[in-house]
């Protein structure tokens, strides 16, 4: 086994990922000090695939103000949002897109060259930035891409898979990790003073969802085998409105976003019925999962695979000034956004747990922090405001990396050695058939762990997800990069499910038909391995 040593290594290659990246090579400056790795190909994420925006509340947005954001997300946030991380996300969301800007990354603005604005579900005030029109991930991802492959200070490993932590016996420390270059199938033991977890989500958990292929909860997985605190793994959040037509070149849905509401669309049935008011007074406006909820009891209520947003009314010109991307996918299947009713139904979206960190992005593990999709702040709590993801990862990526000790040594003599004797050790194993595995496990948490859980269902998923587990038969070193994906996401499931079981009340965006009341007092659910899984605390 290969052996290396950087003094920070990221992981990840979405946007928390490269900006962090480049933060942490401006307070280092040393070359190939910095290693960042992806399992794919540079660009490819999560973050790619984000339409509607980024939320920033800018000192020349008269109307806006932070204690309004603020107050925007507790209430989204359904009483688990932790005041203190969603005032400091909110106060440094200005710095962080003029510093942004140095980067290459541009948002839309208007003829006066003033930031254009947007409006979404859940927002008081216009305060979202856009780029591209619909664009808005993409642009950010392409523009920090060409930042980090131009910076000769930043080491990149492509299509390589980090597989484990090396930590202490007691998860204490961690002093690097172990990756997998899925090419080659070879290991490499990567030592650093600090690992910078920015895999991103769980998205292909699910049959349906908006999240490309690679969002298989990886650095979820990994963290929690190496002994860190995951916090709240029960709430995934179903976005509304995901375009109702398969795309299996990607194993995604294309999502329609958030914002065609904000400027006007409106959602109904196939008779062309407006039915957002039967569920909420601010009808298309309301949280997400209110309305992820009520357009799956439309489509069951009428047993359909799908309702309708008429985006027709907002104008053919401002239509597609704003959704270009939109227009263009959905042109490519027959629909012009013009003139027809775009077909749409929920998809799992974006996660709301993940590793527990403090506002230094700190996890449980000393040397080892997360940021992004695969952490869990207290930010967006039990449900996800609209466009707070990319300010979360742009804030929390420019707080690791300014604020790094790069002077620290660690002491590799007290890792585990058994951790890299793990994947040294030769095993017989034979190959197995991923995709349809994978497809259980799609179908399996789509049916019983998906927009409605009960106990039944609940433990329906979990006794399915131990018959899945025993065909993989590998706890540890796998074949192929596929199938560490599939180990990974197997752990993840299993503590979704269980996260889900015990939380015995209705919030945000885990719904339970049995328990239908939201408890009082908003409590975490705390899954740390070895010490029961699963706790709740205060």
């Amino acid at each position: 086994m290969k052996h290396s040593e950087f003094l920070t290594v990221v992981v990840g290659s979405g946007i928390s990922g490269l900006y962090a990246a480049l933060k942490i090579e401006q307070n280092i400056n040393l070359p190939n000090k910095v290693l960042l790795i992806t399992k794919s190909q540079l660009g490819e994420s999560n973050s790619y695939y984000a339409q509607g925006g980024m939320v920033a509340v800018l000192k020349e947005n008269q109307i806006d103000s932070v204690n309004m954001h603020v107050d925007d997300t507790l209430k989204a946030g359904a009483g688990l949002s932790e005041t203190d991380t969603v005032k400091f996300i909110s106060e440094n969301s200005d710095k962080v897109v003029r510093d942004l800007l140095k980067f290459g990354v541009e948002f839309d603005r208007d003829e006066n060259g003033n930031f254009t604005l947007t409006k979404e579900a859940a927002h008081s005030v216009r305060r979202i930035l856009h780029s591209g029109g619909d664009a808005t991930g993409r642009e950010m991802e392409i523009a920090l891409c060409e930042a980090v492959k131009k910076n000769k200070n930043i080491t990149i490993y492509e299509n390589t898979s980090v597989v484990d932590l090396i930590v202490d016996k007691e998860s204490k420390n961690c002093y690097g990790l172990v990756a997998f270059h899925n090419e080659t199938k070879t290991y490499e033991a990567v030592y650093s003073n600090s690992i910078i977890m920015a895999t991103g989500g769980i998205g292909q958990l699910y049959k349906y969802t908006t999240n490309p292929i690679g969002a298989t909860g990886d650095g979820i997985a990994i963290c929690y085998n190496a002994g860190a605190v995951l916090q709240d793994m029960e709430f995934v959040q179903f976005h509304p409105t995901a375009l109702a037509i398969d795309n299996p070149k990607t194993h995604n849905r294309f999502l329609i976003s958030e914002a065609v509401r904000g400027e006007g669309g409106k959602l109904c049935n196939k008779n062309g019925e407006e039915f957002m008011a039967k569920y909420d007074p601010r009808k298309e406006l309301a949280p997400r999962d209110i309305v992820a909820r009520s357009i799956f009891s439309e489509m069951h209520k009428l047993n359909l695979p799908n309702v309708y947003l008429n985006a027709t009314i907002i104008g053919k010109e401002k239509l597609l000034k704003r959704f270009p991307t939109i227009a263009s996918v959905c042109k490519q299947n027959n629909i012009d956004i013009t003139k027809d009713y775009i077909p749409v139904a929920p998809a799992a979206h974006y996660f709301m747990g993940g590793v527990k960190t403090n506002l230094k992005c700190e996890t449980s593990i000393k040397n080892l922090y997360a940021i992004g999709e695969v952490s869990s702040t207290g930010l967006h709590g039990a449900n996800r405001l609209a466009s707070n993801s990319l300010l979360e990862c742009v804030v929390c990526a420019y707080q690791v990396g300014s604020n790094l000790d790069i002077n620290k040594k660690i002491d590799i003599n007290n890792q585990d050695e058994n951790i890299l004797k793990r994947y040294e050790k030769e095993l017989e194993l034979k190959p197995l058939d991923t995709d349809e595995i994978k497809q259980e496990i799609e179908n399996l948490m789509w049916e019983n762990v998906g927009i409605y859980r009960c106990e039944k269902s609940l433990t329906t998923a979990l006794e399915g997800i131990e018959k899945i587990n025993s065909k993989l038969n590998r706890e540890y070193k796998c074949l192929t990069k596929e199938e560490y994906e599939l180990r990974n996401m197997i752990i993840t499931a299993r503590l979704i499910i269980k996260s889900a079981l015990n939380r015995k009340e209705s919030r945000g965006a885990h719904y339970r038909t049995d328990y239908l009341n939201t408890n009082e007092v908003g409590q975490h659910s705390l899954s740390i391995k070895g010490k029961g899984e699963i706790s709740f605390v205060n």
